[in-house]
């Protein structure tokens, strides 16, 4: 991927070099306490998290920290480009909505981290949460990727990810996690994990609608190291290659076969009314 030389995002948080966690959260006691603090002063919401982030700095700062590698930041910066991509690319595509695009933040972090959603290890993988509106990632997740579940790795195989994890950010604001969470109330495990496999797929659509849009950027093997990323996280691959049998029931995620399909249906198309995965 050409991406040397281009627009960085602003909205990368990185917390690689610092150690010990420690950041408040809004579900945090100590973020909890200050927020009300602040509000019962008179301030808003919005200044109430405000603080909490300030503060989030200072411990950040406070702590003990390590030079990053050059390798490191080289990679720091290539995910603050493909970040500013997404952000150029879905403000684009929902201009015209009742519901315009906002920026996400990203935090690059190694081992554990505190979030809007609560803790949270590098065992989950790269996540989003609502609560923050935050994609958090671990970026020695990739070298996993590749070396336990045979994804042929690359940088369009991260950029991939990301793109997928910027996918749940557009279904929290177009309503659809929502829906999905509404829909699942009452249904049985099976049924539930159905409808969570439907937002998954789509967002792997979405991120295939992010590869359409950047195309000019792309490298004869970017989409190959896309699918095979797909094909590593598929729930299938990633049973047999861990339990060693494929419970289907238990998907929550598609297999490998449809998260490639959905993914190359975006890039193929970069149409998004053509992402329901629901029916």
């Amino acid at each position: 991927m050409d991406w040397r030389g281009r627009r960085q995002s602003s909205n990368v948080e990185d917390r690689r070099g610092i150690s010990g966690g420690g950041l408040l959260t809004g579900g945090g006691i100590a973020g909890v306490i200050i927020y009300l603090i602040v509000q019962f002063m008179g301030g808003s919401s919005e200044t109430a998290n405000q603080v909490v982030e300030q503060v989030n700095n200072r411990i950040g700062q406070s702590g003990e920290t390590r030079e990053l590698t050059p390798e490191e930041k080289e990679l720091g910066d290539f995910v603050a480009t493909v970040f500013a991509d997404t952000e150029d690319i879905w403000s684009e595509l929902l201009k015209n909505s009742t519901t315009p695009y906002r920026y996400p933040k990203m935090v690059l972090f190694t081992g554990n981290v505190s979030t809007g959603c609560g803790s949270a290890t590098s065992a989950v993988g790269p996540f989003y949460c609502p609560a923050d509106e935050k994609v958090y990632m671990d970026l020695d997740f990739f070298n996993e990727l590749k070396t336990r579940f045979g994804a042929k790795g690359g940088d369009f195989a991260i950029a991939y990810v990301i793109a997928h994890e910027v996918g749940h950010h557009v279904q929290h604001i177009l309503g659809t996690n929502e829906k999905v969470r509404k829909a699942q109330r009452g249904l049985s495990e099976k049924e539930q994990n159905k409808l969570s496999v439907a937002q998954e797929l789509q967002a792997d659509f979405y991120a295939g609608i992010f590869a359409h849009y950047i195309r000019k950027y792309l490298d004869a093997d970017d989409i190959d190291e896309a699918l095979s990323a797909a094909q590593a996280v598929g729930d299938d691959a990633i049973q047999r290659k861990v339990q060693g049998h494929v419970n289907p029931d238990s998907f929550t995620h598609g297999t490998s076969a449809q998260r490639k399909s959905w993914f190359l249906k975006g890039y193929e198309t970069g149409d998004i009314s053509q992402g329901n995965t629901f029916n």
